[in-house]
């Protein structure tokens, strides 16, 4: 299920985007459960079964609707369930998060709280603790010079970031052709996750640029490389943009997926915390920009940012388990 469900996906989000979109906002108009939703996740939930009673959890984090609604099912199914906290990792909530019987919610804003509610969960049990990141991105550097001597990253020019997610979505090589319109020294550094193709082809297009590319894999220590850079040109997932406003880089959105990450770009751009670039052409226009006004977005960024997120999500869960 998990093969068929990540491919199909992927596979609309390339070629049909307009119909995920409608899917996705159908889904979110929805009142009631629909009946391949439901058989889907009691097949889930019979089957996590084994899992839950062989680990015996004191509790269990969805970071995604999917599990959440699978675990609601099993909630209603087993009498025996652990508490389930489900911990939205974007600034839009879909209706698949939302069930009755889950134990608490984290969400990223009072916005999405208020949607929540609206929708009939409990107020009690959604706390606003932002998106949970790893504490690093939010450590404050010193010597900026030498963590870029450290990385690799020149530190005469300006350095732009650019990730497109571990999937490689995005028109990563066209953004850096069109670099070379920016009238400053700059060097890119181009994180193309598990994607070896990717990197490949961002190689072989650096051979022709007139500026050092770096190309890094993945890597457990991101962070350091937002603190090195100038500006992060990236797809507007939930954890990128948290990571980044915790980092305190400022940010160009490319082109969102349909769904969840048009809404987090909305999100960023309504509040002056990110510039966009549409398309690979609009990308120079946008990363000048951000150097030009890079204080006020820091600023702007500053002001929605949470980076102790992790911290109050582990206090949620101190709250239902037993030591």
């Amino acid at each position: 299920m998990s093969s068929v469900v990540s491919s199909g996906y992927l596979r609309m989000v390339k070629t049909i985007p307009q119909m995920y979109r409608y899917i996705y906002q159908r889904a979110e108009r929805a009142t009631e459960v629909g009946p391949f939703r439901s058989w889907a996740q009691q097949f889930a939930a019979q089957n996590l079964r084994a899992l839950i009673e062989r680990e015996r959890p004191d509790a269990v984090v969805c970071t995604h609707a999917f599990p959440c609604g699978a675990m609601a099912e099993y909630k209603r199914m087993f009498t025996d369930a652990p508490p389930v906290v489900g911990v939205v990792t974007d600034f839009a909530v879909h209706a698949f998060w939302m069930y009755d019987n889950i134990d608490a919610y984290s969400v990223a804003t009072e916005d999405l709280r208020d949607a929540m509610i609206a929708r009939g969960i409990a107020p009690e049990r959604i706390a606003v603790t932002g998106i949970p990141v790893e504490p690093h991105f939010a450590d404050r550097i010193d010597d900026a010079g030498a963590l870029r001597e450290e990385l690799g990253i020149p530190s005469a020019s300006r350095a732009i970031l650019i990730m497109g997610g571990g999937l490689g979505i995005g028109p990563i090589v066209g953004i850096m052709r069109e670099l070379t319109q920016i009238g400053e020294p700059l060097c890119a550094v181009v994180m193309i996750g598990k994607n070896r193709a990717l990197g490949r082809r961002v190689m072989q297009a650096a051979q022709a640029l007139p500026y050092p590319v770096r190309v890094v894999p993945f890597v457990g220590n991101v962070y350091d490389y937002m603190h090195a850079c100038d500006v992060f040109v990236t797809k507007p997932g939930g954890l990128s943009i948290a990571e980044a406003l915790a980092a305190r880089i400022p940010l160009v959105l490319l082109k969102p997926l349909p769904g969840q990450e048009e809404r987090n770009a909305r999100f960023l751009l309504d509040r002056g915390a990110a510039v966009r670039a549409r398309n690979a052409g609009e990308a120079a226009a946008a990363v000048e920009h951000v150097l030009r006004d890079a204080d006020r977005l820091r600023s702007s960024g500053a002001a929605i940012a949470h980076p102790e997120a992790a911290h109050e999500v582990a206090s949620i869960l101190r709250g239902f388990t037993v030591y």
